[in-house]
């Protein structure tokens, strides 16, 4: 599903149009971009975190030139779903199985 498929659907389901749909979640996005930048993790109950993972300092390889570098420690985004969430989609995964399998 792409962005576009998500506000038509918000749109068709609640009635606001588009264009304020796109807004409000582009205004999200941003939201949480410039939260990460400033070092603050952006938590939705019953959705997941938007935290920055710290990664250790490690040798890598310039495998063409033969050559080890060294990658300095950096923090890069990422999405930890809630338990509630992840409940959801197993139970949802499951049952799709269980439908199959009849």
């Amino acid at each position: 599903m792409r962005k576009v498929d998500v506000v038509n659907k918000i749109s068709d389901t609640t009635g606001v149009p588009k264009t304020d749909v796109l807004i409000t979640i582009e205004s999200f996005f941003k939201e949480v971009k410039n939260s990460l930048k400033n070092g603050e993790n952006v938590y939705v109950r019953g959705f997941g975190s938007f935290i920055l993972k710290k990664r250790a300092k490690k040798i890598g390889r310039i495998i063409k030139r033969n050559q080890s570098i060294e990658i300095p420690e950096h923090y890069i985004p990422a999405f930890k779903p809630a338990k509630v969430f992840l409940n959801q989609v197993k139970k949802a995964r499951d049952d799709a199985k269980k439908k199959q399998e009849m």
